[in-house]
């Protein structure tokens, strides 16, 4: 019953056939993987738990993109050549060759985080971006069935099958490629190679998307990470919302529900949502955590969709649960019905794990009057 259910109620909701219904979608990632990291228990009855067991046990929906992603495989040129080797106790060396050139990459563990430092990032030089702009050119997307029926078998009952894409043009070098300052200098002084690269990737994810639009996998999501004091409106306009209109109306001609994860400072970028092409902006964070209120949310979002909209420290106990009572109610009567509720970005390891049912409760009366 459950894994029928949410899995019809995500559709339903994000296509508007949920008859007002919304639904919970919490993401507990972190809090789950930073316990796991620091071998910290689990809190009763979690402990032993797989984390999709845990949102079983919570009753609540999981957004499975990490998951479902694994069905789409990139395919490079039988020319690359990728050799790793560690350089030390903490530092992984990453080598790249090709027939047009070398990338190198040294990636630090440390102990305070499952995530590696960079501490060579895999475009340094103006060498390597040609390299890279190859290497796009010369790669593929492939769907792998037997992965999706794998996955849905297993995860299923949880949500929809959802996936996100790679990055866009800047965000791509400064999180995947080169760092936020590098990536800007490079916009400067490199500026027909870095052009030359944009275009590789907007083509190589045209690829993508002509796998994606003959998939079951009818939810996608652009996992950006926008942060406007990073990319202000100006870069934005520039260099994002061109491959936004291109990547959008692809998917849209496939019937696609697409959204976007902006989930930094928002309010400079906010009043542009609306030309993205986009039906629904995920993870943007209001105060008192982030720099927007959620009336300012909805002012910018007007009828798109918001997926999630409660901030991640209101699970924290320093913040009353009346206050998590109210803003979750808030969220729902500015939102819903065009609403996948969710925590503004993910709860953290200090969250409390119980306040996740007291919000599964409310979002349980709201649809219990539909």
């Amino acid at each position: 019953m459950i894994k029928q259910d949410l899995n019809k109620l995500h559709k339903d909701v994000v296509f508007g056939r949920s008859g007002g219904k919304i639904i919970w979608q919490p993401r507990i990632a972190c809090w789950y993987h930073d316990k796991l990291f620091a071998g910290e228990a689990l809190p009763a009855p979690y402990e032993g738990m797989d984390i999709f067991d845990i949102y079983r046990e919570l009753g609540c929906s999981a957004r499975l993109y990490e998951k479902f992603n694994f069905c789409y495989e990139v395919i490079e040129s039988d020319s690359v050549k990728i050799y790793k080797r560690m350089l030390n106790e903490t530092d992984e060396e990453t080598v790249i060759e090709t027939p047009v050139g070398r990338q190198t990459a040294i990636n630090r563990k440390t102990p305070n985080s499952p995530r590696a430092i960079r501490i060579k990032w895999e475009i340094s030089n103006e060498d390597e971006m040609k390299v890279a702009i190859w290497r796009l050119n010369n790669s593929k997307w492939n769907w792998n069935q037997k992965t999706y029926d794998d996955l849905f078998n297993t995860y299923g009952d949880l949500g929809a099958p959802t996936m996100f894409m790679p990055r866009v043009t800047l965000q791509d070098l400064y999180i995947n490629k080169m760092g936020v300052e590098s990536a800007l200098y490079a916009l400067y002084d490199w500026p027909d190679t870095v052009n030359a690269y944009f275009k590789a990737l907007d083509d190589n994810h045209d690829r993508m998307i002509d796998v994606i639009n003959v998939s079951p996998i009818d939810i996608i999501n652009f996992g950006d990470n926008l942060h406007c004091e990073t990319l202000p409106p100006h870069l934005f306009t520039k260099y994002v919302l061109p491959s936004y209109h291109r990547r959008c109306e692809k998917l849209h001609r496939a019937g696609k529900f697409i959204s976007s994860h902006w989930d930094g400072d928002t309010k400079k970028l906010l009043p542009l949502a609306k030309e993205t092409g986009l039906d629904a902006i995920e993870a943007i964070t209001p105060v008192p955590q982030g720099d927007v209120t959620l009336e300012e949310t909805k002012a910018a979002l007007g009828d798109m969709f918001l997926l999630d909209g409660i901030p991640a420290i209101l699970f924290n106990d320093y913040y009353s649960i009346e206050e998590l009572i109210d803003t979750t109610k808030k969220v729902i009567d500015l939102f819903a019905p065009r609403l996948v509720l969710g925590i503004s970005d993910e709860m953290s390891s200090m969250g409390d794990i119980e306040r996740v049912r007291i919000v599964g409760d409310i979002v349980a009366e709201y649809n219990s009057q539909f």
